[in-house]
């Protein structure tokens, strides 16, 4: 047989040669060297056979598919690790029956029915079990079975294994990989791929955490326990892993958002549907009056539209056939159905269409600061980000198609200079594109209205020089966007907020406007969201600041901190003169020491401290402690307030 190189040589082999003795007919460096392969773009171990005329590439630990390799077998070694844990007991090792165990984002897990219930206290002896399983340096091997004899395999033993092998198609090869022999070896039903030994997979993994899951994700079918770990390459990969870990306990938005008290959610108001309370509810008002007033600058118009809307309305728009599942339930009011909101667009839409449009009006910049309800599973929700009921910062720009691309170019602009007023660097844009192949009942047919949508965007991309990736499939039902990307604070990429570019709407809803020769045509609409939701943007940036907002946003700019009682009044006089001046400013006259209110003012994570006793008192001055600098500074009343002032107007 013949396999090509990625430099086009032909290599010849014997048939069914693996990809280990296609190194080793490369070179011995290269076979010492080689971890796994890809073949025809597909990622191979070293044991499986070739297929003839394959394009092949051997891999090297220096690759980045080494880990999804390792990550793999450390999930076999978990469960051979489990097996023996449960022998050591006194059971017997097939009483533990094992179901599936795939390789995960920064790691891998195994879900497993025990004899008894394991514990998390269970996981440090099974985790060196695993650490000694690795030393030893068991080999793997790969072979294949006759699904009879692969069926006789598991019979009476393991019904998890003998589903999943009744399940697979007629013709389909079913491979095992063995490792270690007799009583301290373990095999496995797997696809594949694998490293060749487990001496092969670095030392630096870590179990985390047990929780529930039903086999094949249904309910109905038996609650298995699956064990979670974690895997890299290096130990700086891996303390740096557990770092973000704990910096993403502390910045989590929901434990913040109860010690700040900014906001809560009631089972007895529903899942889903956060309660803003008041300084949550303040900083909330700051993001909308800022997006008012930036959204008044760039031409925008605001209006309001109602929580629910007749079923025709969504029919109409689309939403019922293509998004019905994520929408609440029908309300049957007067033999006529309503839904509650799921998105303002076809709101907006019958305000276009209230009257008679032509090219004059347009662009026609439509923007309101709309409550929308949406269908989330419970299992799914997320403090903020991930809700029922939540406010979108959203608008629609009706336009010409002469004028999409320089509408388009104006959003990526305004998605800068907003991100930069708050300190948002790490984001980069998505062309969130259609999969007409594998999922045409959302996206339908090519068409021209696809074609010169997708065109629109990628000029606009073009001449502002943004950067960004693609994401086949992404795309809305009614066409292209492009979505903003995050990286939260565990380093996980999310779509925040997002650009859409509509040819199919305007259409849907007979909009029209008289162009330039008389004559009827149809707008385009781009449907922007620069904050996304206000909900999860406020979800996002309490973590990214870690709830240390700065001055302009902080429901409490400072907090005055007299030293005795006897400083009390001259405390008092200060938060009059700070108020007068629109500052935001409390006294903190409790029966408590000065270094415990300071205390509880970093915690509250007060931006000011302002600290007075006998000397500031005497010299009509404050001493000011600034979150987050170490340097006090001492600063007469009035150059206090004219520094605030400047910083809130400017909103550093």
């Amino acid at each position: 047989m013949n396999v090509y190189l990625p430099d086009g040589r032909e290599l010849n082999l014997p048939d069914g040669a693996t990809a280990a003795e296609a190194a080793k007919a490369i070179g011995p460096g290269l076979a010492k060297a080689a971890i796994g392969a890809i073949v025809d773009g597909e990622l191979y171990d070293l044991m499986k056979p070739l297929p003839q005329g394959a394009k092949l590439k051997i891999l090297t630990e220096k690759d980045p598919e080494f880990a999804q390799l390792f990550r793999h077998t450390l999930a076999h070694v978990l469960a051979q690790a489990v097996r023996e844990f449960f022998a050591a007991k006194g059971f017997d090792p097939d009483a533990v029956k094992l179901a599936i165990g795939p390789v995960i984002e920064n790691g891998f897990y195994y879900d497993i029915d025990p004899p008894e219930p394991l514990g998390e206290g269970d996981l440090p002896e099974i985790e060196a079990r695993m650490h000694q399983i690795v030393k030893e340096n068991l080999e793997l091997r790969r072979f294949v079975l006759p699904r009879e004899e692969a069926l006789r395999r598991f019979e009476g033993k393991d019904p998890y294994k003998t589903e999943l092998i009744q399940d697979l198609p007629e013709g389909v090869e079913i491979s095992f990989y063995a490792q270690g022999e007799g009583t301290h070896g373990f095999t496995d039903l797997c696809r594949g791929p694998h490293v060749p030994s487990t001496g092969r997979i670095p030392p630096y993994f870590k179990l985390t955490h047990i929780a529930g899951a039903y086999w094949r994700g249904d309910s109905r079918r038996p609650q298995l326990q699956r064990i979670y770990g974690i895997a890299f390459r290096s130990k700086e990969e891996l303390d740096d892993y557990l770092w973000r870990q704990e910096e993403a306990k502390k910045r989590d938005h929901r434990k913040l958002g109860a010690e700040l008290e900014l906001f809560t959610i009631s089972e007895e108001v529903g899942k889903g549907l956060p309660l803003w309370l008041p300084k949550g509810a303040f900083i909330r008002k700051q993001l909308e009056q800022y997006m008012y007033e930036k959204e008044q600058e760039y031409g925008y118009d605001y209006v309001i539209t109602p929580h629910i809307a007749s079923s025709k309305l969504y029919y109409t728009s689309g939403h019922l056939p293509y998004y019905k599942d994520d929408m609440y339930a029908p309300i049957e009011i007067e033999g006529e159905e309503y839904y509650l909101k799921p998105m303002n667009c076809p709101h907006h839409h019958m305000i276009y269409k209230a009257r008679l449009r032509s090219y004059r009006d347009l662009p026609l910049r439509l923007a309101e600061f709309g409550t929308v309800y949406r269908f989330e599973l419970s299992g799914t929700l997320s403090g903020l980000a991930r809700v029922r009921g939540f406010t979108q910062n959203d608008a629609h720009i009706y336009c010409s198609k002469s004028q999409v691309t320089d509408e388009f170019i104006k959003v990526i602009q305004l998605f800068d200079e907003v991100y930069k007023d708050f300190g948002i660097s790490d984001y980069w844009f998505r062309l969130s594109l259609p999969d007409f192949e594998n999922n045409p009942e959302k996206f339908g047919q090519p068409g021209p209205h696809w074609d010169e949508a997708i065109a629109a965007i990628r000029a606009a991309l073009e001449q502002t020089g943004a950067q960004f990736v693609e994401g086949i499939g992404e795309a809305t039902f009614y066409g292209p966007k492009l979505d903003v990307q995050i990286r939260s604070v565990l380093g996980k990429e999310e779509s925040i907020a997002t650009n859409q570019l509509d040819f199919i709407s305007g259409q849907r809803f007979g909009l029209e406007f008289t162009n330039e020769k008389g004559e009827k045509e149809v707008p385009v609409i781009i449907h922007r969201a620069i904050m996304g939701s206000f909900d999860r943007f406020f979800a996002f940036y309490l973590e990214h600041t870690a709830g240390n907002f700065p001055l302009w946003l902080s429901p409490i700019q400072a907090v005055i901190v007299p030293i005795a009682d006897r400083h009390l009044e001259y405390a008092r006089q200060i938060a009059q003169a700070m108020k007068a001046a629109k500052l935001r400013v409390e006294v903190d006259d409790r029966p408590e020491r000065m270094n415990a209110k300071i205390r509880d003012a970093e915690l509250q994570k007060i931006p000011l401290i302002l600290v007075v006793g006998d000397k500031e008192q005497e010299e009509g001055t404050i001493n000011l402690r600034e979150r987050q600098a170490k340097a006090q500074r001492t600063l007469k009343l009035e150059e206090l307030i004219g520094e605030m002032q400047e910083r809130v107007r400017n909103r550093k």
